[in-house]
């Protein structure tokens, strides 16, 4: 009876605690805000707004746990919603989840130049959506995304240098190299990669978040966040990262940019 009544009392104690969470959703489109909504519905209280302007009220006077807004609507796309967001002062440090059409490679890169903490594309995922807004809803820290082991080479084109530098993990958002060559961080490349048993070649641009100077029991590495990347390219990343089991991921891949969330 009393291990009956501690789940029960457990379940009463999650089910206030996501009853006090509460998530935006910003989109001008009303059927993938319902859409969002019922997908989110277990997650917390859900907020919705039909464009940039009210969302940015509406955050600032609900002061959401996440928010997540489409990148194009009228009047005001998802990017400068974000970059508003994270002008305020009291609202800068929300997590922000934009979602592009996934047609426009650099439709991620806009996003990410914003400031977003997580992109998502269209057609949304219920699976994908929730553990986006579980990332920062569900953990007393907020974790990186999911990283899988990769063994590959991959082709990093600088503004002036071509080089074969070797891959060692992967999430859907960026990727780890390790090799005698580094860059700077804030410096942006292009990457042109391969994943096992996939023969098509994977084109992104990229940023270098980090970086890690050789070490007695290290070598060289940096850590790089996807920016251009088109649906294929994000759907084979995707495919690969979930088929496999994943690597902890707290402090795999520090923060940066606005904020403090994990960005990839």
């Amino acid at each position: 009876m009393r291990y009956t009544a501690s789940l029960a009392e457990a379940r009463a104690q999650e089910e206030s605690v996501e009853a006090s969470r509460k998530i935006l959703i910003v989109d001008d489109t009303a059927m993938f805000r319902e859409l969002e909504s019922l997908f989110l519905s277990r997650a917390g209280r859900i907020y919705s707004a039909q464009d940039a302007a009210e969302g940015l009220s509406l955050a600032r006077q609900e002061e959401p746990d996440v928010i997540i807004a489409d990148l194009s609507m009228p009047g005001m796309d998802g990017d400068a919603l974000c970059r508003l967001i994270r002008s305020d002062p009291v609202i800068r440090q929300t997590p922000v989840i934009l979602v592009t059409n996934g047609e426009d490679a650099d439709d991620r890169a806009r996003a990410i130049h914003a400031g977003a903490d997580d992109v998502i594309s269209k057609p949304i995922s219920r699976i994908s959506l929730i553990e986006a807004v579980n990332r920062f809803l569900r953990q007393p820290m907020v974790c990186g995304l999911k990283r899988v082991i990769l063994d590959s080479p991959v082709h990093v084109t600088g503004s002036d240098n071509k080089v074969w530098i070797e891959a060692r993990n992967l999430s859907r958002g960026g990727i780890f190299l390790e090799g005698e060559q580094t860059l700077e961080p804030e410096m942006e490349v292009s990457l042109e990669f391969k994943l096992p048993s996939m023969p098509k070649t994977i084109a992104s641009t990229a940023r270098v978040v980090w970086r890690r100077d050789n070490a007695e029991n290290a070598r060289s590495g940096m850590g790089l966040q996807f920016l251009a990347l088109d649906r294929k390219g994000s759907e084979r990343i995707d495919q690969f990262v979930y088929e496999r089991v994943p690597l902890p991921s707290v402090g795999a891949f520090p923060s940066s940019g606005p904020g403090t969330n994990p960005r990839s």
